[in-house]
C-alpha cells in the first residue's frame, strides 16, 4: 500500500522529504477562515483525490478535516476517516460557536467514521450532540500518534550536555526551569502563565521560563512587550527538537483554554518532566492529577501559581512525579502501541470495503 502525505508546507516536512516510501504533496490550507483560499484548496484536493484514487483518506485538524471530507466524498474515496484533535468552538460564543459546531457535525456526517484523540474529548463531542456514540472512537488512553520513546529519552544525551545547554541560555545549574511549548496565543493560556511567572519570581529570582513556539498574535504588541519585559524568559520560537530543552526542564506548563489531547505533555513525560496544566477535556487524559502532574481550573492565575509554587518548593513530590510521568508514558503512550491500534483500525475497515 502506497502512502501519500498531504499537508501545508512547514519545517516538520524535513523528516519525510527523503523517505521514498511516502509521497509528500503540499496544499496550502489557511488555519483561519479565508473563503477564496479555502475554495482554491478544496478544488486542488478534489483534483488530487480523483487522480490518486485513494482507498483510505484520514484527516486531522478542523479546516483540513472538512475540506478533505468534502473532496473525498465527491471523488468516491471508499474509507473516509477523521481524527478530532480539539474543538475550536470550545472558547467561542453565539453564532460563531454554532457555526463551528455545525462544521464538526458535517465532518462526522461526511466521513465513514471519526476518532477523538482522547476519551474525554469523545465524551464532550457526544454530550454536546456533535457525534453519536457509534460514529466516534478514542484510541486507548488517548493521543494522536503516541511518543517516540527513543527520541524522547534523557538517555539520548551524553554527560555534560545538560550543563552546556543551560550555559548557552545563561541558566544556572541549580535554577528551576518551567517550559511552555505551543503557539503563543491567548487560547494556550500564555497570559496567565506570564502573570504567574512574574508572581513566582518575587519569591525565587533565579526562576527561568523557556518558551518554545511561534508568535501567532502578531497584532498584539502587548504580548511581545510582556515577554521582553520580564527577566529570565527565553523565547526560542519554533524549534525542531523540543526534547533538548525538556532535558533541562523541571516542569512543563500548559494552561490551555482548549486542547485535543496535549501531545507536548506526554512528550515531556517521556523525558521525565511532570506537567501543570488546565483541567479540561484532553489534558485530563494526558495528566494523571496528583501523580504525573497537577491540573488546575483554566484561566485561574492564582491556582496556576500555587500549583507551580508547590512543585518548586517540594523537591520530593517533584521527584516522584518525574518518575511517574515517564512510567505512565511508557505504559500507555509508546508510539509503537498507539500506531498498532491505528493499523488494526485500518485493517478492520478494509475488510468491510
Amino acid at each position: 500500500m502506497r502512502i501519500t502525505l498531504v499537508t501545508s508546507a512547514g519545517i516538520e516536512l524535513k523528516e519525510f522529504i527523503d523517505d521514498e516510501s511516502i509521497d509528500v504533496i503540499t496544499v496550502e490550507i489557511p488555519r483561519n477562515i479565508a473563503p477564496l483560499l479555502d475554495l482554491k484548496a478544496l478544488f486542488i484536493l478534489i483534483k488530487l483525490f480523483a487522480r490518486k484514487k485513494f482507498t483510505i483518506m484520514h484527516s486531522t485538524t478542523p479546516k483540513a478535516g472538512l475540506l478533505c471530507a468534502i473532496a473525498a466524498k465527491i471523488t468516491g474515496v471508499p474509507l473516509r476517516l477523521h481524527t478530532f484533535t480539539g474543538q475550536v468552538w470550545a472558547t467561542k460564543i453565539g453564532l460563531m460557536r454554532w457555526m463551528l459546531q455545525f462544521l464538526d457535525k458535517s465532518i462526522i456526517r461526511l466521513n465513514t467514521h471519526c476518532y477523538a484523540d482522547s476519551p474525554s474529548q469523545r465524551e464532550l463531542l457526544i454530550n454536546m450532540g456533535i457525534a453519536k456514540k457509534e460514529s466516534l472512537t478514542a484510541y486507548g488512553k488517548g493521543s494522536l500518534a503516541g511518543v517516540d520513546l527513543q527520541r524522547f529519552s534523557p538517555q539520548r544525551f551524553g554527560e555534560g550536555y545538560k550543563s552546556k545547554l543551560r550555559d548557552g541560555l545563561n541558566i544556572n545549574d541549580n535554577a528551576f526551569v518551567i517550559t511552555f511549548i505551543g503557539r503563543l496565543t491567548r487560547d494556550k493560556g500564555i497570559y496567565e502563565l506570564l502573570a504567574s511567572f512574574q508572581q513566582l519570581k518575587k519569591k525565587n529570582n533565579d526562576l527561568n521560563l523557556i518558551i518554545l513556539g511561534p508568535m501567532e498574535e502578531t497584532n498584539d504588541a502587548n504580548l511581545l512587550d510582556k515577554i521582553n519585559g520580564i527577566s529570565n524568559i527565553h523565547w526560542l520560537g519554533n524549534v525542531s527538537e523540543p526534547e533538548k530543552y525538556l532535558l533541562i526542564t523541571d516542569v512543563l506548563c500548559l494552561p490551555s483554554y482548549r486542547e485535543g489531547f496535549g501531545t507536548v505533555v506526554i512528550e515531556a513525560s517521556a523525558m521525565g518532566v511532570p506537567a501543570v496544566a488546565s483541567k479540561i477535556p484532553g489534558l485530563v487524559d494526558a495528566v494523571e492529577d496528583g501523580v504525573t502532574g497537577i491540573l488546575v481550573p483554566r484561566q485561574d492565575e492564582n491556582r496556576l501559581t500555587k500549583a507551580l509554587e508547590r512543585l518548586i518548593s517540594d523537591k520530593g513530590l517533584l521527584k516522584k512525579m518525574k518518575i511517574a510521568a515517564r512510567d505512565r508514558c511508557v505504559l500507555f503512550f509508546d508510539s509503537k502501541k498507539v500506531n498498532e491500534i491505528v493499523e488494526q483500525e485500518y485493517l478492520r475497515w478494509l475488510r468491510l470495503v
